[in-house]
């Protein structure tokens, strides 16, 4: 082996953090930071005054010492661009004005999903404030499927619509936009979709990921766009004198529902994204919004709403209405305004989440049979691909990424139906792009149609495709697969104990936040902490105590983590000083906050097997 192989090896083993080359994960545990982002770090911590666990921080995510001071206050003010950079934008402006100066109706197409339901609502709350009353429609995920329609644009039409919106899609869809054209509706879409060479005939289509756009927004959700168009509306109305005559409304107002969907699409948390999620949760946090105030309640979320209760509680329930309920329920339940109304609309959508739950699990409880099928003895398969007839195509998606978490590669979940066609998603792992093998299989004729970006895509194939489908995953994905899995570690931003993670810890680190994709939150360890209690709780979880050297306890969650290798070690090695790691969460309870560490992985102190 020669010296500069040597080095690498050497590099590798300084960073390993805590000495851990293998946990019960499989994963090595590394310092986030080299040696550069080390001296950047202290940099950050000297220059700006600050803690050196904040200032580890936030060199671990990019942030350089002399834009230090920038990232720890992300405004809107700073950050928005001029919404003209975006390709027509001054078009779509323009013609929404007009509709706002004419009286016109207005209807807004938007999909089923957080994103679209929160894009939607944001539009139908600006029109509002301009004096219309806009129809939104929401397809049915199941019987109209994903984008505009023929037969809803007609139906659209006919109650008197002279401009359709479409947000978060439209980008691709032809045809339906040309019977639009057809049927004398002006048409502006707004999406952050990829792009074909050829798009739809409209008055102006936004889309940062179209081939000619130039303005590198293509980052932003669609809602995101959908603020910026408002923006540019607003102002086009302002240099008419529109409001001359009626109040302007305060555009900020509307950015809880901006944050929402931003947090939901999963886009990255950088820049302008970044401001918009925390200056949305404050919003949010005056509780104003009826329907989120409803929505938050019928969550029994406690204090002030946190970036991952927009993922994780207020999300999956928006949701739940275009996966197995009614699609529109979302976006109705944003648009409330009388309370009473609110909280029904809100507890239905209660209702359906835990109806989804429950049929997530009994799917994903087959999925996992066949999915250790595929695997074998020998841990086989590059690419899980599970499929059957009964499966309800609106969970899917999220029995996809549950495979993808447990076993550690890409997974698709298909659902089969009847005539023969099966509808399914597929989630990847870092490095692997799902998207790109799916555009091939498309071509390669394996999909009657396919499509997504690197980290999920959707599929629909012939049942008789399947295997073929299958097969060609493992030839076109398997070295990437097995790189990205040799690459997999788990890292790690620095080491607290018990005693040390308090309120206060996590209020500084909060500066750096609001955490999520691109900004991802932030994992400590714990060396060498006594596994004091653990037991099961929940549908699957463990509930777990800490207690340090010194006495002092922590508690610890690890989700979903039953009869997983994490969980195995963390029952059979109670009463044993451990390794763990995790992010640290206010847990909020009965009045009472609490620091809790929500436990991703562990190993033992002496390097052996805790299995």
């Amino acid at each position: 082996m020669g010296a500069p192989a040597l080095k690498l090896l050497d590099a590798a083993e300084r960073r390993l953090f805590l000495g851990v080359d293998k946990s019960v994960q499989g994963r090595a545990w590394r310092d986030r930071l080299d040696e550069r982002a080390s001296s950047v770090a202290l940099s950050i911590a000297q220059r700006h005054g600050l803690p050196e666990l904040l200032a580890r921080v936030m060199a671990g995510r990019g942030v350089a010492p002399e834009d230090a001071a920038a990232f720890l206050d992300p405004t809107i003010k700073r950050l928005m661009p001029d919404p003209s950079v975006l390709k027509d934008m001054d078009a779509a402006a323009a013609r929404l004005a007009d509709a706002a100066e004419r009286g016109e109706k207005v209807a807004i197409f938007g999909d089923y999903d957080v994103d679209g339901a929160t894009s939607s609502a944001l539009l139908a709350r600006f029109l509002r404030l301009c004096g219309l009353d806009p129809i939104v429609h929401i397809p049915d995920r199941i019987f109209e499927g994903y984008g505009p329609n023929a037969d809803a644009i007609r139906s659209l039409a006919e109650r008197d619509a002279t401009l359709l919106v479409t947000v978060d899609c439209g980008t691709t869809s032809r045809e339906p936009l040309a019977e639009a054209r057809r049927l004398g509706l002006d048409v502006v879409v707004i999406d952050h979709h990829q792009a074909d060479e050829e798009l739809p005939l409209t008055r102006a289509l936004v889309n940062p990921n179209r081939l000619d756009d130039l303005s590198g927004l293509d980052h932003l959700a669609a809602v995101g766009l959908v603020f910026l168009t408002v923006v540019a509306v607003n102002r086009e109305l302002r240099r008419r004198g529109f409001w001359n005559s009626r109040e302007q409304p305060d555009l900020l107002d509307l950015l809880d529902l901006v944050a929402l969907g931003t947090v939901a699409d999963v886009v990255p948390l950088k820049g302008l994204n970044r401001a918009f999620v925390a200056k949305g949760l404050l919003v949010m946090r005056r509780r104003e919004g009826v329907g989120l105030t409803a929505l938050m309640d019928v969550a029994r979320l406690s204090g002030p709403p946190e970036t991952w209760h927009l993922g994780f509680l207020l999300g999956p329930r928006i949701n739940a209405g275009g996966r197995i309920g009614r699609a529109d329920l979302g976006v109705q339940l944003l648009l409330e305004e009388d309370p009473a109304r609110a909280a029904a609309i809100a507890a239905e959508l209660d209702r359906l989440n835990r109806e989804r739950q429950s049929i997530e699990q009994a799917t994903l409880a087959e999925a996992e049979s066949e999915a250790l099928a595929a695997l074998g003895l020998e841990d086989a398969a590059a690419v899980l691909v599970t499929a059957s007839q009964g499966w309800h195509p609106g969970i899917v998606g999220l029995v996809a990424a549950r495979l993808k978490e447990k076993f550690g590669r890409p997974a698709f979940a298909i659902a089969l139906e009847p005539g023969g066609l099966g509808t399914g998603s597929g989630r990847s792992i870092a490095g692997v792009d799902l998207g790109q093998a799916v555009r091939q299989a498309v071509a390669d004729g394996l999909l009657v149609k396919g499509g997504g970006h690197a980290m999920a895509a959707g599929v629909t194939l012939a049942r008789d495709k399947l295997a073929p489908f299958r097969a060609f995953l493992e030839q076109a994905l398997h070295s990437a697969v097995n790189a990205a899995r040799r690459e997999n570690a788990l890292l790690i931003d620095g080491a607290v104990t018990a005693a040390g993670a308090d309120p206060a810890l996590l209020a500084t680190l909060a500066r750096a936040g609001p955490f999520g994709s691109g900004n991802v939150e932030p994992v400590f360890a714990l060396p060498s902490h006594t596994i004091a209690y653990a037991d099961e709780v929940g549908q699957s979880h463990l509930r777990v105590r800490l207690r340090s050297a010194e006495g002092a306890t922590l508690s610890a969650v690890a989700y979903r983590a039953v009869a997983t290798p994490l969980g195995n070690a963390l029952l059979k090695n109670r009463g044993r000083a451990v390794h763990a790691a995790g992010t640290l969460v206010i847990d909020r309870w009965q009045g009472e906050e609490r620091v809790q560490l929500r436990l991703l992985d562990m190993a033992m102190p002496d390097g052996s097997s805790a299995l």
